[in-house]
């Protein structure tokens, strides 16, 4: 049993995936550039402070750091994280964030697991005293977003380049734990996972809807060796997977380390129509009633890794959030953390990335001229009234060795 007390906390944006524009020309879109965190990464910590804020989603560029096999520049990973140590703000280490090196080309290539992992055990022998992580962020999204949307890094729009992608992702998540786990022991892993459902429009759309209810739970599959059922199994068996992929997987899951991050957006309920399209379709059952559903599937330790709105809603989307992980906790699911994401606005999320025109998401903390939002005083307040209640439970996990 390890001892967690509740974890409010906030994050930094840091996606890098490969864009193409219009031009037919590649671009790496970089929120960490794009926002002002480079030149203002002292200023942030510090906000970060402001607000009572002892946890922070934050990760080095991974394109920046790993230069090639064997090869990093640590110098901003020095300074940042030596910097948060000493204002005693805990990371929970992002260290895959949509993106990888433009030497490593893609989700693609069959070689990005076992290079990751080999910067993520590097990553923790400069770092020996980090606990907490999150190797891969949202492989769901990567992959559908790289490989079955066409928008980002490979920019395909196929089911097997998308079981590629998924299997490539979640390999590399699962590798990266063990090489971390070999120079820190005491790791514990936070998967931050976007939580979706799929709503039929009418009864023509139900297959459909029950099949991409099914797909949207592959990446943590895979992750903790979760057993597929046959209409999954098949899925990736048709699409690529060999049957020795699938069973490496359950051989390798280290399960029991993890906390289950669950990410809850209004864009995350679909509408599924008979033509085979999706729409969004806004807030219909909500954090609570998708949680819930994750789970009781895999009954571990939940986190609500990411939520925010646009302006002007986000302080009652906020009280929305909140009273929704309080219901959870109230009805026995362990829930152990809070996040709103991010610290900052954010910088053509509108498009999902895939335009680069500077358009600024009114969805932060504190503006990008580090001017405190609504969201912000209001974020302040619940954790000033709830961190010194919420000390008080009890939160140890029941979180063994693998």
């Amino acid at each position: 049993m390890q001892e967690f007390k509740f974890m409010f906390a906030t994050g930094i944006e840091n996606s890098y995936p490969t864009i193409r524009l219009p031009n037919g020309e590649r671009k790496r879109v970089d929120e960490m550039e794009k926002t002002g965190h480079y030149d203002h990464w002292e200023t942030d910590f510090r906000l970060v402070n402001d607000l009572g804020i002892e946890y922070l989603r934050y990760g080095a560029p991974y394109h920046k750091t790993h230069l090639g096999p064997g090869h990093y520049d640590w110098t901003f990973a020095d300074d940042t994280f030596n910097r948060l140590r000493e204002l005693k703000i805990t990371p929970i280490v992002d260290l895959c964030h949509f993106g990888i090196p433009d030497w490593l080309g893609n989700f693609q290539n069959e070689e990005f697991p076992r290079y990751f992992a080999e910067y993520a055990g590097a990553f923790a022998e400069r770092f020996p005293y980090l606990r907490l992580y999150t190797p891969v962020n949202e492989i769901f999204i990567a992959a559908m977003f790289s490989a079955q949307y066409g928008w980002w890094n490979e920019c395909l729009q196929s089911d097997s380049a998308f079981v590629n992608a998924l299997k490539n992702l979640c390999k590399a998540n699962v590798m990266a734990m063990h090489a971390i786990l070999k120079v820190q022991p005491e790791a514990i892993f936070i998967q931050s996972e976007t939580s979706e459902y799929f709503h039929p429009f009418s009864p023509d759309a139900a297959p459909l809807s029950r099949f991409l209810n099914q797909k949207r739970f592959l990446s943590l599959d895979l992750t903790y060796g979760y057993p597929l059922n046959v209409t999954m199994y098949e899925y990736l068996l048709e699409n690529g997977m060999t049957r020795d992929e699938y069973h490496w997987f359950n051989s390798n899951q280290v399960k029991a380390r993890c906390i289950m991050g669950n990410d809850y957006y209004v864009t995350n309920e679909h509408l599924v129509f008979p033509d085979g399209h999706t729409e969004a379709a806004g807030e219909i059952f909500g954090y609570y009633v998708i949680t819930r559903q994750y789970y009781n599937r895999y009954k571990l330790p939940i986190m609500h890794t990411e939520t925010n709105i646009k302006a002007p809603a986000c302080s009652e989307w906020l009280f929305k959030q909140w009273a929704n992980v309080q219901r959870l906790k109230h009805d026995g699911v362990p829930v152990i953390g809070f996040t709103w994401y991010s610290l900052l606005h954010q910088v053509d999320w509108d498009s999902a990335l895939r335009k680069d025109l500077g358009q600024v998401n009114e969805l932060g903390l504190y503006d990008l001229q580090r001017n405190i939002m609504p969201v912000g005083e209001a974020y302040k307040e619940l954790i000033r009234q709830w961190k010194d209640v919420l000390r008080e439970e009890s939160y140890g996990l029941m979180v063994h060795h693998s």
